[in-house]
Order: structure tokens, then sequence, then C-alpha cells
């Protein structure tokens, strides 16, 4: 997580909400990784989440990322937790809940689906308060000044972190911190 963390800021120095991903092989190795670069590229799709599954599959090679975690800073959106699905890790790790638009526990569960194919193991609340501190901060600073310059998406996922009304209340995150690793 400390290095999903870590692309998480960089996105949010160049004024991408700061959302950071990891993809890490079967070896416990990380392969891959990104932040968001939507408001860089222009790209609508460059979630940090689809940017490292595709960097991790140049380096695997193959698009059948078996026996790999995605570990994010935030619960995937529907997009997101699809290309997880598409990609065939084994396992989704994500930080803080994302009550607007997180498609793997809050909003829906779209990864757990029985109807599909392949269902990837979810883990979420790791590291849960930092990674949700690191988007209050950012929204936090952007409401200060004239927000009119910023993307309509920013000023509207102020809330990152905590489940709402409307959540999946079946799915609950396990508050668990890192003990040193990058997975729990």
């Amino acid at each position: 997580m400390d290095q999903a963390l870590d692309h998480a800021r960089r996105a949010g120095r160049w004024g991408d909400v700061p959302i950071g991903a990891v993809v890490v092989n079967p070896s416990g190795i990380v392969v891959a990784g990104a932040g968001n670069e939507r408001e860089l590229t222009g790209d609508p799709t460059a979630h940090a989440e689809v940017l490292a599954l595709r960097r991790a599959a140049e380096v695997a090679g193959t698009w059948r990322l078996i026996g790999h975690t995605l570990v994010v800073t935030l619960e995937p959106c529907a997009m997101c937790g699809g290309a997880a699905v598409a990609a065939r890790v084994d396992r989704i790790v994500y930080g803080a809940l994302d009550p607007k638009a997180g498609a793997v526990a809050s909003l829906f569960d779209v990864v757990r689906d029985p109807r599909l194919n392949h269902r990837p193991k979810v883990t979420g609340g790791i590291r849960a308060e930092q990674c949700a501190r690191l988007l209050s901060e950012f929204f936090g600073s952007i409401s200060d000044g004239d927000v009119s310059e910023w993307p309509m998406e920013l000023a509207s996922k102020a809330s990152v972190g905590q489940p709402t009304e409307g959540s999946n209340p079946s799915v609950t995150a396990t508050k668990t911190e890192s003990r040193g690793s990058l997975l729990p």
C-alpha cells in the first residue's frame, strides 16, 4: 500500500484525484504501478487501476494476471472492478471506501457477482484512514480556492472514505492496518 500511496501523491501533484494502484505478482513483487492520469492525459479511462493493470500485463507478457493482486488506495469503481475481473487478478486490496462510486463494496459488488466466470477475493479497509486523508486533503485544498477551475468530479467526491445510505450493507470492509508489508 505504501507504493500505491506514493503513486496517489504524485497524481495529486499534477492535478489528478490522488488515487494510486500497484499490481503485485504471485511472488509478492510489485511489477507495475500508476496514479490517476485523467487530467494529465485527457483520457477518461486513465484511472490508476486500469493503468497499473495495463502495465502489469506488459510486464507479464499476457493479459491474464492469474495469481496477481491489485492494490489500490480507493475502492475501485465499476470500470476498474471490471478491468480487474477481465485481467483475472486473484485479489483486490483497497484502502478507503468510495460511497459515491465504489463497486466492490459500497454501491455495488461487481467483482463477486456469482454470474461471472472469475471472481477475485476482496480485502478492504487497508490503511483506510491514511488513504481517505490524502483524498480529503486534496479536495480541501481545491475547495479553499476557486473550484470553478477544477473538473466537477473533483468537487463531487469530497466525502470519500465513509459508507453512506445506499451502501451495500452485506459487505463490510475489514479494518486492518498494514504490518509493514505491502499486503495484509
